[in-house]
């Protein structure tokens, strides 16, 4: 599939012009469509050939997320654009829920068929359709929906044929009706959407390498920010399995603070930092309103419950159950306060950045430190979020120290003596904890305190600059770690122990990106770019990555994953800067 999108809704659609997911109002909506996870019943918006015998090939409009499905059939040629408005309008993003589709026809005399069945409350909903003069409204959803269109509106009623011999528009609105000239409209849209786009990957630096793959990252990415509040979600989807019958089917339309920080970082290292003024308003905001914790994860509007259920539908490629909500927020994991200092050290610390709210340093910076200290050497659910275990997870214990380190920095520019004191007392103290992890032995940090197994999560340790590069226990920890968690083809396992389900089948993409951001780190350049070569080959025909692959290349999880992306961008810009020193040098 694509995605397309606008920072206020996604949409999913397929080598068929199919929009197979697309919520709204919200990411965290209920799905308008949903044959991704209810082929029957979930409803359909297509736009596609009547008759078989035809293929399709599928592009983006160069540097944006405008999408482009390309038909040749028996009859003819016609092109399906896709486009998400989005442009600057009075100084402000304009960012509408509308889908803008246009249908244009290239060659011959194609018969196609245009259907739009959309869905209310997961399903439950079947809309009844009304026709008005050039629209179709759909009652009982809970907006306003209307597809406005110069196809015979009969036509696309009752799912009947006709043959395309002009440019066609469909334009689909949830909420305020499209009270304006269809094409005129359409048009303007796809342009200056395309223009806006573009204009935002003119302003990003990226090096001299995978400057294609880091492009279609950065773009991914950005669409996972719901630009209303700053908030980030990991993924716009939910239930996708992380292997087949695996009931690992998990609902990521939510902020995760450690997604955020490695979103946020990506984006940093390609030179934009307004997605992380926006993220520090969505965090403000939820840190005033806590008393003594955070949560992993708040829906984007800031919500704190986000109870976890399962829906009556079969699932993608029947993969039950499927779950919105996640139970994860009532779990502790102590490395989001480091999360979030480290996230925010660039706004005090970036001399780019006029940053005009410096001043909260007093409140955030001491709060943070303060929960640093309550949660310093206790369990937590760690950060793949163990239901049935708690352990002193070194990964927890990684971030609280680098959080204590962010702090000291940010204290250290206000000249403030005593949170600087109290911040190098906790880096300190996290430091001396995570010696505990070490096993001298097998010469490597295990996942917890006490504990044998290995974890992918480990080479932050090396990433974060814990280890250092030069040194013999950043070399062997990264040699004990791909003696049993690599696979052949470069693909990388978290772990693989026993846990609260089972034996995990599936690899982590992140965590391949992660072993080719610690190769560069410690100078085997030539493993690195090996490996992330491979690693490319695992993404879909558009260049998206989902959460999992199994060995033999089939992509699993929600989809996209912003989690593998970032570590697509991290691991270039890595190699890249690391080949610039080699040539200075």
């Amino acid at each position: 599939m694509g995605v397309i999108g606008n920072c206020s809704y996604l949409a999913y659609i397929d080598t068929m012009a199919d929009v197979k997911w697309m919520c709204l109002p919200r990411f965290d909506s209920s799905f308008l469509f949903g044959s991704l996870l209810d082929e029957e019943n979930g409803g359909h918006f297509s736009i596609r050939p009547t008759h078989e015998g035809y293929s399709s090939r599928q592009y983006y409009i160069t540097n944006t997320n405008v999408l482009c499905t390309e038909f040749t059939c028996n009859d003819g040629r016609f092109l399906v654009k896709d486009c998400a408005p989005r442009m600057r309008i009075y100084e402000r993003q304009f960012r509408p829920l509308m889908l803008v589709r246009k249908i244009e026809w290239l060659e011959g005399s194609p018969a196609i068929t245009v259907c739009c069945q959309p869905r209310g409350d997961y399903g439950k909903i079947v809309p009844e359709s009304v026709i008005a003069s050039n629209h179709i409204r759909f009652l009982n959803l809970e907006q306003q929906v209307r597809l406005t269109t110069d196809v015979p509106l009969i036509y696309v009623q009752k799912g009947k044929s006709f043959i395309l011999d002009q440019d066609r528009y469909c334009v689909l609105t949830y909420g305020e009706p499209l009270e304006a000239p269809l094409k005129e409209t359409a048009e303007g849209f796809i342009r200056k959407t395309t223009e806006d786009w573009q204009t935002w990957v003119k302003s990003c630096y990226l090096p001299d390498i995978y400057q294609d793959e880091i492009i279609r990252s950065a773009l991914v990415l950005k669409l996972h920010q719901y630009e209303d509040t700053g908030g980030i979600i990991a993924s716009g989807s939910t239930s996708l399995p992380e292997f087949h019958d695996s009931t690992r089917n998990w609902d990521y339309r939510y902020c995760w603070f450690r997604d955020a920080h490695y979103t946020l970082r990506a984006f940093n290292q390609i030179g934009h930092f307004e997605e992380l003024e926006k993220y520090f308003d969505y965090i403000y905001n939820i840190l005033v309103n806590s008393t003594d914790s955070l949560q992993p994860l708040y829906s984007i509007a800031g919500d704190r419950k986000l109870f976890e259920v399962s829906l009556d539908l079969p699932g993608y490629q029947g993969n039950k159950p499927v779950r919105i909500g996640n139970k994860a927020y009532i779990q502790s994991q102590h490395d989001v306060y480091g999360q979030v200092l480290v996230s925010l050290l660039p706004l005090y610390t970036d001399k780019r950045i006029i940053f005009q709210k410096k001043s909260s340093y007093k409140k955030i910076v001491p709060w943070l430190l303060a929960q640093i200290e309550r949660t310093l050497g206790t369990p937590d659910s760690g950060l793949w979020e163990f239901r049935n275990e708690v352990q002193v997870h070194t990964y927890s214990l990684l971030f609280q120290w680098a959080g204590a380190k962010a702090a000291h920095k940010i204290a250290a520019i206000f000249s403030d003596q005593e949170l600087m004191r109290k911040a190098l007392r906790l880096a300190e103290a996290a430091d001396k904890l995570m010696d505990k992890a070490y096993d001298p032995r097998r010469r490597l940090y295990t996942q917890a305190i006490g504990s044998a197994n290995l974890d992918a999560g480990t080479l932050a340790m090396i990433t974060m600059d814990y280890l250092d590069h030069d040194g013999d226990k950043a070399k062997n920890h990264i040699a004990a770690l791909e003696k049993e968690l690599l696979t052949d083809n470069g693909l990388f396992y978290r772990y693989k122990h026993y846990d609260d389900i089972g034996f995990p089948e599936s690899t982590f993409l992140v965590c391949a990106f992660w072993y080719v951001d610690a190769l560069a780190c410690v100078g085997r350049l030539d493993d690195a770019i090996r490996n992330l070569d491979q690693l490319l080959t695992f993404s879909n025909h558009l260049g998206i990555y989902s959460e999992d692959a199994t060995p033999d290349g089939s992509q699993w999880g929600n989809f996209p994953q912003t989690y593998s992306h970032v570590g697509l961008i991290n691991a270039a810009c890595r190699i890249g800067r690391k080949m610039d020193k080699a040539d200075f040098l």
